[in-house]
């Protein structure tokens, strides 16, 4: 009973998601390696080519959570994976996790790989890092697609604050049969480091945001996406939208008053799968490539004239 409770705790925490232990045989391996910024060894993984798109997992996972879907990212994309602080190959070390700094850190690694502009796909925390790098450094993100990502701590549902306050270290023994443990101790340089793991993101869960005066400050496209079962309340995500420009008017018979960014909710999906959703990808790709499916009804009829 007390390890279904702790599990059912962890997949309501704020930035969690349970990472796939999947794998997906690449017919050639990606490119590697790390980049140090502020005392943190990044490691970051570079597939395919195209149009560079930086891609950020989620809380407790790593960029290998994505595997399942990389293949159909790297369609005419260069995939940058990068693993954030803590997570995967990335050390922890001593510094706080910091959503803030992570974003400042980003922009020092695209620097250090010779990118001066990438769109952007984060996930759960990664679009939480992704949304600092847009608002600290908007020069350096084209298009930003932020998924199960929120605003302000608000938005989670309130049964679910209590419950992070409680990550930490003294869940660690009983994480060690969860996806969230075998796939961080595979791959992390200092596997014994997962206890302070959960203690950083702890405190982090734990740590009051609202973000909502930054929201207004994006200046690329933006688009978020959620499933209909997400861990945000719907309120939040609609409020999310509207912030944005969004979901404030009728966009118009020739959609003059259409706001450039988008909202997407994915029928089926919750936190905790909506990384793995085939639909995901089919999604957000068009919006990062500023394509739109949608055809015009006039066009349409004279069409067939």
């Amino acid at each position: 009973m007390l390890k279904a409770t702790l599990l059912t705790m962890l997949a309501a925490a704020a930035f969690f998601a349970a990472p796939s232990i999947l794998r997906a045989e690449e017919k050639t391996g990606p490119r590697s390696g790390h980049v140090e910024v502020d005392g943190v060894n990044y490691y970051y993984e570079i597939h395919g080519e195209g149009e560079p798109l930086l891609l950020l997992h989620g809380g407790l996972g790593s960029t290998d959570m994505f595997r399942p879907i990389l293949p159909a990212l790297t369609e005419g994309r260069q995939v940058i994976g990068v693993d954030l602080h803590g997570h995967g190959r990335t050390e922890l070390g001593d510094r706080p996790i910091s959503l803030e700094a992570m974003g400042d850190d980003l922009a020092a690694i695209l620097d250090e790989l010779g990118y001066d502009q990438v769109d952007v796909l984060g996930y759960s925390m990664g679009g939480g890092a992704g949304f600092r790098l847009a608002v600290q450094h908007p020069d350096r993100v084209r298009r930003l697609a932020l998924v199960s990502t929120g605003f302000a701590r608000d938005g989670f549902y309130p049964e679910m604050l209590p419950m992070q306050a409680q990550v930490g270290a003294g869940m660690a023994e009983m994480m060690k049969d969860t996806p969230m443990y075998k796939s961080y101790a595979e791959v992390a340089p200092k596997p014994e480091d997962f206890p302070r793991l959960l203690d950083a993101m702890g405190a982090l869960m734990r740590e009051p945001y609202d973000w909502a005066g930054d929201v207004k400050k994006l200046a690329m496209p933006v688009m978020l996406v959620y499933g209909d079962s997400d861990m945000y309340r719907p309120e939040h995500v609609v409020e999310f939208y509207q912030l944005l420009g969004g979901g404030l008017k009728d966009a118009g018979w020739m959609r003059e008053n259409m706001s450039r960014n988008r909202l997407a909710i994915l029928p089926g999906a919750t936190h905790y799968d909506i990384f793995l959703a085939p639909e995901l990808t089919r999604t957000v790709l068009p919006f990062l490539g500023g394509e739109t499916a949608t055809k015009d009804w006039a066009d349409t009829v004279e069409a067939a004239e």
